[in-house]
Parts: C-alpha cells; sequence; structure tokens
C-alpha cells in the first residue's frame, strides 16, 4: 500500500509533534526554547495549515505554558509577515497595535487619541480584527464603525486614509489573510496564544514608531527584543505603557512606560539581522496626578453590554467640545503620548498643551469629519 504524502520536505525535519516530543512539550520547567531555524519551520506549518487540530493546539499550549523568548517571537513575526499585504502612505504614521481581542469595562479612547493627535500633525495607524478570540469584545475596528468610518477597506485604501485624513485603520482580514484564517482554531483553544502577541505586530502601514501596551515591564522588553531580532521591521522607536485591560489607552494614576530609540538600519552598516541592534531601553513611572488629572480606573468605565457604543459617544463629545472632566482629559493624555512617540515634540507635557490646543481649536472634530466622508 502507498504511504500517504508527507509535507515534510517542504518544510524541514520539526514536524510540531516532533517538536513536541524533543524541545518545547516536556513541562513547564523542563521545556526548551526553539532556535530560530525551528521555530520558523513551526510557524511555516501553521500557517499552511499542515499540523492537525490536535498537535496544533497542543504545540500552542505548550508554547504559553514554557513563554516564549524573543528569538522564537521574531521568528514568527517574520513569518507572518511574508503573508502580509502592506501599503505605506506617504506619511510617517505611529504604528499602534492593540490587543485585537478588544476591551469590555473601559473605553476605548484610542480612536479619539488617534483623531486628535492626527490634528495636531502626528499620523496615526490603528489596526484590528473583527471580534478575535479569546475574548472576542470591542476594538478599533467596532468604535471606528459606531462612528459611521468605513473599515472593511484594502490595504492601500487604509494608506490612502492617512494621507488624506491623518488617521488609518488597517482591517486585519484585508492585510494579514493569513492570521485571519487561524480564526476557528484559535477560537477553540478558548486561551489566548503567541498569535495574539504577534498579530499586534504586524505593522501594517510599515511605520518606524510603534506605540503599544503591556501588564509587566519584562513583557515590553522582550516586546522590544523581537523588533531588535526581527528581520523584518526596521524601527526606530518603541513606546510602551500599562494599559487598561492589556490595551493602548494609558491606564489611571501609578503607570510604567517603556521607552526604546535606536537609528535605523542602513544599507551600509554591514548587519545581517541576526543580532539584536543596539538601541537605548529606558523605563520610567508616569501618575495622572502629576498632569492635573484627579480620575480612577472605574471613572472611565462605560456598559460593558456597549464598549463601542459608549467610546464612539464619548469622541464625539470630546472632540466637539461637549465634554470635559476625566475623558477630556484622558483622551488628551493618550493623545499627548502618541505626539510625543513621533518625536514631534519634546515631553509629554508639550504633547499634552498640544492636544488640548487642537480640541479646543476644532481641529480634533475636522479629523473625525473627514474621516467619515472618506
Amino acid at each position: 500500500m502507498a504511504q500517504a504524502p508527507t509535507h515534510d520536505h517542504e518544510f524541514g525535519e520539526w514536524p510540531l509533534k516532533r517538536l513536541m516530543t524533543e524541545v518545547v512539550g516536556s513541562g513547564v520547567k523542563s521545556a526548551e526554547d526553539m532556535n530560530r531555524e525551528q521555530a520558523t519551520e513551526a510557524m511555516r506549518r501553521i500557517l499552511a495549515d499542515e499540523p492537525d487540530p490536535t498537535t496544533l493546539g497542543a504545540f500552542w499550549l505548550a508554547n504559553r505554558w514554557k513563554h516564549n523568548n524573543a528569538e522564537e517571537l521574531a521568528a514568527y513575526t517574520d513569518v507572518m509577515c511574508e503573508s502580509v499585504e502592506y501599503a505605506a502612505p506617504r506619511a510617517e504614521p505611529v504604528d499602534c497595535g492593540a490587543n485585537y481581542d478588544g476591551k469590555g469595562r473601559t473605553a476605548i479612547l484610542g480612536v479619539a487619541a488617534g483623531l486628535v493627535a492626527a490634528a495636531a500633525g502626528t499620523p496615526v495607524v490603528v489596526h484590528s480584527g473583527d471580534r478575535v478570540p479569546t475574548q472576542k469584545q470591542d476594538a478599533y475596528k467596532h468604535v471606528l464603525d459606531a462612528l459611521d468610518v468605513r473599515t472593511e477597506l484594502s490595504p492601500q485604501e487604509s494608506a490612502d486614509m492617512v494621507d488624506e485624513t491623518g488617521f488609518g485603520f488597517y482591517y486585519q482580514p484585508a492585510f494579514n489573510p493569513a492570521i485571519d484564517s487561524l480564526f476557528d482554531r484559535r477560537d477553540m483553544m478558548g486561551v489566548r496564544t503567541f498569535v495574539n502577541t504577534i498579530e499586534t505586530l504586524a505593522n501594517p502601514a510599515n511605520a518606524s514608531t510603534h506605540l503599544g501596551s503591556f501588564y509587566h515591564l519584562a513583557f515590553a522588553k522582550k516586546v522590544v527584543e523581537t523588533f531588535e531580532l526581527s528581520h523584518t521591521h526596521d524601527l526606530s522607536r518603541v513606546i510602551m505603557f500599562q494599559g487598561m485591560e492589556g490595551y493602548d489607552d494609558i491606564r489611571p494614576g501609578y503607570t510604567k512606560v517603556a521607552e526604546w530609540t535606536r537609528e535605523a538600519r542602513s544599507a551600509s552598516d554591514g548587519s545581517s539581522g541576526d543580532e539584536p541592534r543596539d538601541g537605548e531601553f529606558t523605563d520610567y513611572e508616569i501618575e495622572t496626578a502629576e498632569y492635573g488629572m484627579d480620575f480612577e480606573y472605574d471613572d472611565l468605565g462605560v456598559d460593558p453590554d456597549d464598549v463601542a457604543g459608549d467610546s464612539a459617544r464619548i469622541t464625539r463629545e470630546v472632540l466637539a467640545g461637549d465634554r470635559d472632566g476625566d475623558f477630556a482629559d484622558a483622551v488628551a493624555l493618550n493623545a499627548a503620548f502618541r505626539i510625543y512617540a513621533r518625536a514631534d515634540v519634546d515631553s509629554l507635557d508639550a504633547g499634552l498643551d498640544r492636544a488640548r490646543e487642537v480640541i479646543e481649536s476644532g481641529d480634533a472634530v475636522t479629523v473625525l469629519e473627514d474621516l467619515q466622508a472618506f
């Protein structure tokens, strides 16, 4: 009887079952990290739909138990990016890659903050999917839908949106169909996997500045090293902070900020891309009270049954100057982070002043109107 065809000759010597048996699957304490070649092959097999569902689920869970290092995440990211359809605007935007599985208790402030930043002269790109596992909660797309902004765009339309309005939304199924095709498998897992991390690093506008969030500082350092080790990305600046619900909305009170800056790689520097590139990493603390903001986490809560709708309403009211207080302050501070991330100002204080100016002048609501007309 003829044997069933094998995929091994297409990928190499490391099917996921072998990686489980010999490398990552021996338990939390004894599991080993994969080298770049092994992680690269694993991701290529996954995107080719080669592993059976049981093996894939076990592999994802083993990676979750042992925790991926930056080399593995960089390999996964680079394979993913081979399938990403990039569309770079003429502008140089800030890439905002919030957790795609969304928020469920507090307002999504990134749309309003991005519009304010755009009005201040800092182009902003945001991206998300639609009810991404595991939380499947409201994300950027759903707030924009509630604001009557088109979201199911081709990547080139998204780039044009940035250049015409200063703000752009990239839709995951359009620019990253390979990851979108894993939806059902991810949904059946019931827990987050490394895909939840790397999808936020796709950077579909090929920006040189990334703004993201973290729960623990160690994760921010790992993301920075992932970018350093990536053969695809050539970022010059990364700003990350402890966001509400893991999203890119600054939390009230005390929070950590991580900042990394380096010179972009040049064709003459002789680097192979196989080693981390030199850059300066710093971390520091801020307190919202230092900026005259006296609010707490619960003050930014919304109806958990209508996070997107409430967030859209807050966005309209803040931009129109019809709402002051906690939400207006939070939007201005988040906009300041975006302006500061692109180094359009020298400090958060200066970014905050600029954000408040464009809200008061009405320039920010004009950007929303341009976006709705796009």
